[in-house]
């Protein structure tokens, strides 16, 4: 017994019990009692479960409805999920974008945003953020990646354009046909077979590439990648892809665009599938991916983890000069651009903690966990997993519902009113219809989406997602109808169109 006074530490093999109370005429004293015990050769060493990368802090109260309530709502709703109210929704996996819960250091960060409406501090602590991470000297701050969008396409899309790319999405390729342009899809085909393993599905093919870079090149003034590839599934693009596009693009003389909201999941997935990246980090793949960019466009609201936020970068100067006329015009002062000091905060904060290898890990494996349970099911989705959600095959699932009937809107319907999970159509509705013709587009892939917010639900969550979509798929042979439109926008019509039962 050691009776000087002191503090001690658990170890492995011996346990220190300390007395911090005395008793009365013991305060000279403490004791300590040793226990030692062996080791057994034969004990299985288990290694430590996944754990998430952050501790909750703060939460907010979700509300659970009744089956006869969700009927009646998605009714007046007309059969949309966008038109559904927040009380009216249990687990919304409508989008990522947007959606995800900032860390204490980012709303830390608002709270010192500077206001000012020309050189503010904020502005100059976003730009170095961008430049570090992407290496683009010169950008625009936005209010969100369709405006990046709209700016930079109304320096470089004209009339009669084709632009190539992989599967643009919908406000992309709603903005190039906006300006009387057309967006031509060069994705791989793998990426149409959601049975297919392929561990990047969001690649251009290079025959498809170069054939309308051959057949159209006056009339191309750029290529677009979007990464990671939201309508083949959230399917990632590898770097060797990347570096084709930029071989063919400086070949014919044209720039190089990326759509880089999802660009740190997307880097992700080259360090964990593509050879020779295992030992870089998210942020040095992230800046070999940009340098085979001559700009790009970026929706903060998904991969720098912010409510609201955007930006376009740039490496050309005449560039960046044109492209202002139109952010002030549309945006802003070119260095707040339609955002508050307090958001470039945020951002510039969101990018380092999106490009964190532990937080893409965490994200990434809850949607992977989401995925799996679906397939433990037998449920069909595009494999596989994606980044930001998982995306349920709608023509596999409701095989007897008409294609004329938009299966993935029937399925998000019937998956809201079974659990209150809303979810979002990818599929023929967000398709629109033929500019010339009228007519619907069938798009090779029918998806229910059901995208992840990052930072917000627990696995529990997930697990109830799984099962609600379980029992729809339990009785799917009962759904023989779908959907009929009633109005619709005359672009971009997913997002306000009213609905009926066919």
């Amino acid at each position: 017994m050691n009776i000087s006074k002191g503090s001690y530490r658990i170890l492995t093999a011996q346990t220190y019990m300390k007395f911090s109370n005395y008793p009365t005429g013991m305060k000279n004293f403490s004791f300590e009692k040793i226990f030692t015990f062996e080791v057994p050769n034969n004990l299985h060493h288990m290694e430590l479960p996944f754990a998430e990368s952050y501790r909750i802090k703060m939460v907010e109260k979700i509300h659970k409805t009744t089956r006869e309530e969700r009927a009646k709502w998605i009714k007046e709703a007309r059969y949309n999920l966008f038109n559904l109210r927040n009380d009216q929704i249990f687990i919304d996996l409508l989008t990522d974008s947007g959606t995800g819960a900032m860390s204490d250091v980012q709303w830390s960060e608002m709270m010192i945003g500077d206001e000012s409406y020309a050189g503010a501090s904020s502005y100059f602590k976003l730009k170095n953020a961008i430049e570090e991470i992407t290496g683009f000297p010169y950008f625009l701050p936005t209010h969100q990646g369709r405006a990046a969008e709209n700016v930079l396409f109304s320096v470089l899309i004209k009339e009669g354009h084709f632009i190539p790319g992989n599967s643009h999405f919908d406000t992309t390729k709603g903005h190039i046909e906006f300006r009387k342009a057309t967006a031509v899809d060069c994705t791989i085909h793998e990426a149409f077979d959601t049975t297919l393993e392929h561990s990047f599905k969001g690649n251009v093919d290079p025959v498809k590439l170069e054939r309308i870079l051959e057949q159209k090149c006056d009339q191309i003034p750029f290529i677009i990648m979007t990464l990671t590839c939201n309508s083949s599934g959230g399917q990632p693009v590898s770097m060797e892809n990347l570096k084709m596009v930029r071989n063919f693009a400086d070949k014919y003389k044209k720039m190089v665009i990326f759509d880089s909201a999802r660009f740190a999941e997307n880097a992700y997935f080259i360090k964990n599938r593509e050879p020779g990246y295992q030992d870089k980090t998210i942020r040095e793949i992230c800046r070999e991916m940009f340098s085979y960019a001559d700009a790009m466009t970026m929706s903060c609201k998904k991969d720098a983890i912010v409510n609201i936020g955007g930006f376009i970068g740039m490496r050309d100067i005449d560039l960046f000069r044109q492209a202002s006329v139109f952010n002030i015009m549309f945006e802003g002062y070119i260095t707040y651009g339609g955002m508050s000091g307090r958001d470039m905060n945020a951002v510039a904060r969101g990018l380092f903690e999106g490009t964190e290898y532990d937080y893409l890990e965490t994200r990434i494996k809850q949607v992977e966990y989401l995925g799996k349970r679906l397939m433990s099911f037998g449920i069909p989705v595009q494999q596989p997993i994606g980044g930001h959600a998982v995306f349920v095959d709608a023509k596999r699932f409701l095989p007897q519902v008409p294609r004329e009937e938009y299966k993935a809107q029937t399925l998000a319907v019937q998956l809201y009113i079974e659990s209150g999970v809303r979810g979002v159509e990818i599929g023929t509705l967000l398709a629109d219809r033929c500019p010339i013709s009228r007519e619907n587009r069938y798009p090779d892939l029918e998806m229910l989406r059901l995208a992840i917010p990052r930072r917000v639900y627990t696995n529990n969550h997930m697990d109830v997602v799984a099962v609600a979509l379980k029992n729809v798929f339990d009785r799917r042979d009962e759904i023989k109808r779908g959907l009929k439109i009633i109005q619709e926008a005359p672009i971009m019509r997913h997002f306000t169109v009213e609905l009926d039962l066919a």
